[in-house]
């Protein structure tokens, strides 16, 4: 399940409406809307993306771009807790009996992982098909950070080209004192328009897909062991303290209040 990430959202937004408040501060905001300008640096970079990159590629990238704007809810914390259930299920009642979770795995890396427990495939197997099947989600996340930070560099290449074409109609027109405003208007504006566009939405959404990227490597890298382990047949407080190793010391600390807590809650069951 994802869940919107408000701070992306609220970041654009943010800083959006403090440009435009400055802009009003000081003047009108209607000077600062140019379609020439415009055109000429949005249209021109993503010009040169359709250039860089196939068109599998755009399409593959869009759904990558989701993850800047949607966050995943599980956490390891989560994912370690859902191993061990399940871990301890297999032990109990043996390894067929996964099938059941399997169909209602909303994550379908671990699902394919514990089919080929249940298929009876070994563990180097099983680990080199989620690897490959890891690498490929990897390397689609790279190619969406890659599409983002060289959109962020042609941007602000595309406002100098309309720097100078701004500045040629400008002197072509220097006996038009008419002429001299809205070449200026270009000129500036090209700059402007590539230098906001890079440095408050393309960079940063390059790097928020690689936050996003490692995050979810991480879980699925936990994943993997826990599929793994469950194959072996390992004591589930083992597995436990194996995932652990994966989470964040943070994540760790809330797992030990939640022990805590559930001891408490049984020591205080049965004194009753």
């Amino acid at each position: 399940m994802k869940k919107m990430d408000i701070l992306t959202v609220m970041g654009i937004i943010t800083g959006l409406a403090l440009v435009a408040g400055a802009i009003v501060s000081r003047g009108s905001v209607s000077i600062f809307f140019d379609l020439p300008s415009f055109t000429i640096t949005m249209g021109g970079s993503f010009s040169a993306l359709l250039i860089r990159f196939q068109v599998d590629h755009l399409k593959m990238v869009i759904q990558v771009t989701k993850n800047a704007f949607f966050t995943e809810v599980s956490s390891i914390g989560e994912v370690s807790s859902e191993f061990v259930r399940l871990c301890q299920k297999a032990r109990k009642e043996g390894l067929l009996s996964l099938e059941d979770d399997i169909e209602d795995m909303e994550d379908p890396f671990i699902g394919k992982g514990l089919q080929m427990v249940v298929d009876g495939l070994d563990g180097d197997m099983i680990r080199d098909i989620m690897h490959i099947e890891l690498d490929s989600l990897e390397t689609r996340h790279k190619l969406g950070q890659e599409m983002f930070k060289f959109w962020g560099a042609l941007a602000p290449s595309f406002g100098m080209i309309g720097t100078l074409i701004g500045l040629i109609f400008m002197l072509v027109s220097l006996d038009d004192p008419s002429a001299l405003g809205p070449g200026m208007a270009v000129a500036l504006l090209t700059t402007f328009y590539g230098a906001l566009m890079a440095n408050l939405i393309f960079i940063p959404i390059a790097g928020k897909l690689g936050m996003r990227s490692e995050a979810e490597i991480a879980v699925k890298e936990a994943a993997i062991e826990g599929v793994l382990s469950i194959q072996s047949g390992m004591n589930p407080r083992i597995l436990q303290e194996k995932l652990k190793a994966f989470m964040s010391p943070r994540e760790r600390e809330e797992i030990e209040a939640e022990k805590d807590r559930q001891t408490q809650e049984e020591v205080m069951t049965n004194e009753a």
